[in-house]
């Protein structure tokens, strides 16, 4: 018998309307570069292994990363470690009361100083003793030659800032220049929680099965908070809706909303905080978003109803009904102050299809647990939220690594999405260079 040969048929083209999907294995600067405005990212990008090692090196290595409230180091001697990649960093609290960051490498054969979070009287590899003090500066290396400069060994600083309580880090040799004005816009509103002087209620770190921009994207908006029924019993399920987004389910909801953000404008002009928010999430390097929220109900804090879930007030704050600041920071943060208690949350990237989410609970530094407020009581609202969260970021994982997927359009309400998107690509597109082609 005579083998025949059969000349293969080209691939039927998608029905109208339809999209074929990207092609597979495309690399990271063409899928940057065809990336399309208004449009959900390819599922490359949150599943490449090169993509990844492009986060890790461009956006978390050469931008201010959100890594402690500063309430985690109370105290000189206090400290927590980072890790960015196969960076490692110390973040500690000095004898000056100024909390610094080092490369968590021995200037001698490099060993890791520190683990985990604790406290030090001076920072002493566990390999050959070379000593540390708080500064970084060297005090003790033993056996070394007279001709040995002491003041060439200090552990290698990183630029680090403290924003009113909340701590950033670049690990880039000149990080960032406009977080100075960011911080200027921003400062005045924290000031009344006190954050520096908060206290730590609880800590929880959630392994996510999903690449960190979804995390991250799942946050920027709220055309998911139906799913949320613990949060939308106190928070207003519009955030970043404008009043010709409102359809007529949600109109009563608006309508309470927008008489709740007058009662707020007033309590805020009371407290003297600035009755202006800002929103710059791809306009600049340090892009962030700020806006002063109502409640829902009593407008106190997330528990139901809007009802309080700490007895004694975060800082400063006057009033109980002090609705929730809620600021977003690119690319890894975003948090919650209320009147009662604080809730800041960060995200690292662990793999390509990995992350976590650290959520930080803070109070006021009087406040006792049992007494004040019930730790569980505390964190219903964000345990819930963020499990929530979870199961959708998953599934989204696993869509984008689906073979069918093909990027869609946001919504209208899903602007901050695209903020933190087109920000993204343009820190990827800067570095590779990239020109646009969609």
């Amino acid at each position: 018998m005579t083998a025949q040969l059969t000349t293969p048929s080209a691939p039927a083209a998608p029905p109208a309307g339809q999209v074929s999907p990207p092609s597979v294995g495309a690399s990271a600067a063409e899928m940057v570069a065809r990336r399309k405005k208004g449009y959900s990212l390819e599922g490359g990008f949150y599943t490449s292994q090169e993509v990844y090692d492009l986060d890790v090196e461009v956006v978390f290595s050469k931008n201010w990363i959100f890594v402690a409230a500063a309430a985690e180091i109370p105290e000189a001697g206090d400290f927590v470690t980072v890790d960015i990649g196969k960076a490692s960093v110390i973040v500690v609290r000095d004898d000056d009361d100024q909390i610094a960051a080092f490369h968590n490498v021995c200037r001698h054969r490099g060993s890791r100083l520190l683990e985990d979070k604790g406290f030090v009287g001076n920072i002493v590899c566990p390999y050959h003793r070379w000593t540390y003090a708080l500064d970084g500066s060297l005090l003790h290396a033993e056996s070394q030659p007279p001709t040995f400069d002491k003041t060439c060994f200090s552990l290698r600083t990183v630029h680090v800032r403290n924003l009113a309580g909340l701590v950033f880090i670049c690990l880039a040799p000149e990080a960032p220049a406009d977080f100075d004005e960011v911080a200027k816009l921003v400062e005045p509103h924290l000031l009344p929680y006190q954050l520096d002087r908060a206290k730590v209620a609880r800590q929880v770190d959630l392994p996510e099965a999903g690449n960190w921009k979804l995390v991250m994207e799942n946050n920027r908006e709220c055309y998911h908070c139906d799913g949320h029924p613990e949060l939308t019993s106190a928070y207003f399920p519009i955030f970043a809706y404008d009043e010709e987004d409102i359809t007529p389910r949600l109109k009563p909801l608006y309508d309470r909303y927008t008489k709740a953000a007058d009662a707020l404008a007033e309590k805020r002009r009371e407290q003297g905080t600035p009755l202006v928010d800002h929103m710059e999430l791809d306009t600049r390097q340090v892009g962030f978003q700020l806006t002063h929220l109502p409640l829902d109900g009593e407008g106190r804090s997330f528990a139901a109803g809007g009802a309080a879930v700490c007895s004694k007030l975060i800082g400063e704050v006057k009033d109980a009904a002090f609705g929730d600041l809620s600021l977003h920071m690119q690319p890894n943060s975003w948090f919650h102050f209320l009147g009662d208690h604080a809730v800041v949350f960060s995200v690292m990237p662990t793999s390509p299809s990995t992350s976590v989410l650290r959520t930080t609970w803070l109070v006021h530094p009087d406040a006792e647990e049992g007494k004040d407020y019930d730790l569980e009581s505390l964190c219903t609202v964000w345990n819930a939220t963020n499990d929530q969260d979870r199961v959708l970021v998953t599934n989204t994982q696993i869509g984008c690594g689906d073979p069918s997927y093909v990027p869609g359009p946001y919504s209208m309400v899903e602007d901050q999405v695209e903020g933190f998107v087109n920000w993204y690509v343009t820190r990827l597109r800067e570095h590779l260079g990239v020109e646009a082609t969609a």
